[in-house]
């Protein structure tokens, strides 16, 4: 992204693209002064080096239905936020990133982001699921104030990911030790840098914008402290996206980047070239558009029954069968009561039925609360659930079954359901009682905010322990486990070699010990 007046640039991993004049923004405090700035004619055709996708802000995108991504470059982030599904908006002013976002992204708007008018006449009353700062506000002089600016254009629960250079990761330290702080055209200290972040100073950034901060992830600063002797080895091209396409760069994500991401976790102030901060709009008590969800397969003899139980307890909500039926009536049933089904014929398991319901409830809902449809789940907690999310500020209600051995439960599944609650509390922290419980709620928005992958069984324990894990509010509350109608269509051995699978696979998500998960 071009350095324009009264703007910043925003990319990837070392920011920006070619260079032009950059003055202050019109948000500089009075008295101070610009430091000075070439000629444009001296800066002609001066290219950064390197061009490349946050990766850490990316992974932290999860599936919004909506994203802009401010100060959008070239759009790399956003056309990768793109790919999951997201209809993503970009807020660029220079004209030669312009014609190449547009080309990555579905809309670019030409705006000037320290201008609250410019804003305002770009975006209108238009809100988004996601907004995206990735490297632009190190360039404002006022970076609060250009984050603050597009806050109102947040859906409510809203997510805000941040990223910012780390001024405090060791090769700045070495070289502040050695008598060195020399500006770079690239990078940490990229000469266009008008404001410096640590970590600490970083979350008190968009905490000061009243935003509730989730966590921080980064990436690292171990192999591309050699940066420098690397692009001369490999020798970079004209286009700064050369090395971000080259092999041996590609070899490195998928050999080197998460041994990386492991070490760089235990000591982010040091280690991380970026912070990324993953921040939302804090929750308020409202009402909210409910979707009641459930899974069928040949569950004509309960389907009927079970919605009506829902429409006692939630007649306002849309009821969502995901139905895998090949042999039954159960999907004419559910529609003809009036259900929204959606159906996933041949099967493919419950880890994709159960991603599709989530995914589709996300998509047009508040709130969704899903139980099984063979009244193990008692459909009158769905009110309870509700109020602890509408008026109490849970993000996840887990409702336990576990707690004592229900009467309707084998002793074997008992055992199983107990002994992996034992696993996750050792192994992540959380002190569940029931990681595969079929009857949960979740603020839609916390849905979104994650790309969960469900493929092959035991998705509960991903949805579980992902948001428990990234500082979500999860709430347990014990309710009745009662006598199963139909047959039951669980996979024991596959559950149980899914459920270590995931337990394994969730150990670097987040920070052990989700300290906001409450057992009532």
């Amino acid at each position: 992204m071009n350095a324009e007046p009264g703007h910043a640039r925003g990319n990837g991993g070392d920011d920006g693209e070619d260079r032009g004049p950059r003055p202050l923004d019109h948000g500089d405090a009075p008295g101070r002064r610009s430091p000075p700035r070439a000629a444009p004619e001296a800066l002609a055709g001066r290219k950064y080096a390197v061009e490349e996708v946050n990766r850490a802000l990316v992974a932290a995108a999860g599936r919004p239905r909506t994203a802009l991504d401010v100060g959008c470059g070239i759009g790399l982030n956003g056309a990768a936020v793109k790919r999951t599904g997201a209809r993503v908006t970009g807020i660029e002013i220079a004209p030669g990133s312009l014609a190449r976002a547009g080309a990555a992204l579905d809309e670019v708007l030409a705006a000037d982001i320290t201008s609250d008018a410019a804003v305002r006449e770009a975006l209108g009353d238009r809100r988004f699921d996601l907004l995206l700062f990735a490297d632009v506000l190190e360039h404002t002089a006022d970076p609060l104030a250009v984050l603050c600016r597009f806050l109102p254009h947040l859906e409510e629960d809203g997510h805000v990911i941040v990223s910012l250079p780390n001024v405090a990761a060791w090769p700045v330290r070495l070289g502040l030790l050695a008598g060195r702080f020399d500006y770079e055209p690239s990078g940490i200290l990229d000469d266009t840098h008008l404001r410096f972040f640590t970590r600490a100073s970083a979350v008190r950034l968009i905490e000061r914008a009243g935003l509730e901060v989730l966590r921080v992830e980064q990436n690292p600063m171990l192999v591309r402290g050699a940066k420098g002797l690397i692009l001369r080895g490999l020798g970079a091209g004209d286009d700064p996206t050369d090395l971000a396409s080259s092999l041996p760069y590609k070899a490195y994500h998928a050999l080197v980047r998460p041994l990386e991401d492991v070490v760089a976790d235990r000591a982010p102030g040091l280690l991380a070239f970026q912070h990324v901060i993953v921040a939302r709009k804090p929750p308020r008590p409202r009402r909210m558009r409910l979707t009641v969800g459930m899974l069928t397969m040949d569950e004509e003899e309960s389907v009927g029954a079970m919605i009506g139980e829902i429409r006692k307890a939630a007649p306002d909500a849309e009821i969502l069968c995901v139905d895998s039926s090949t042999r039954d009536r159960t999907p004419e049933i559910a529609a003809g009561l009036g259900a929204r089904v959606l159906r996933q014929v041949p099967p493919r398991g419950h880890g994709p039925a159960m991603e599709l319901l989530m995914y589709s409830a996300a998509a047009r809902s508040d709130l969704l609360i899903y139980l099984d449809c063979d009244f193990t789940y008692p459909a009158e907690n769905i009110p309870v659930l509700r109020r602890l999310v509408e008026e109490e500020g849970a993000d996840v209600v887990n409702c336990a079954r576990t707690r004592t051995k229900p009467a309707a439960m084998p002793v074997p599944n008992y055992i199983a359901n107990r002994a992996f609650a034992a696993m996750t509390h050792a192994m992540h922290g959380i002190p569940t009682s029931d990681v595969h419980s079929g009857m949960r709620a979740y603020r839609c928005s916390v849905i979104r905010a994650f790309d969960f992958d469900g493929e092959g069984d035991a998705l509960p324990i991903d949805t579980l322990l992902f948001p428990a894990k990234c500082g979500y509010r999860v709430v347990e509350m014990p309710i009745e486990y009662n006598e199963r109608v139909g047959t039951s269509k669980l996979r024991k051995l596959a559950g149980t070699v899914w459920t270590m699978i995931r337990l394994l696979r969730a150990l670097p998500v987040g920070a052990r010990l989700g300290d906001r998960y409450e057992r009532r």
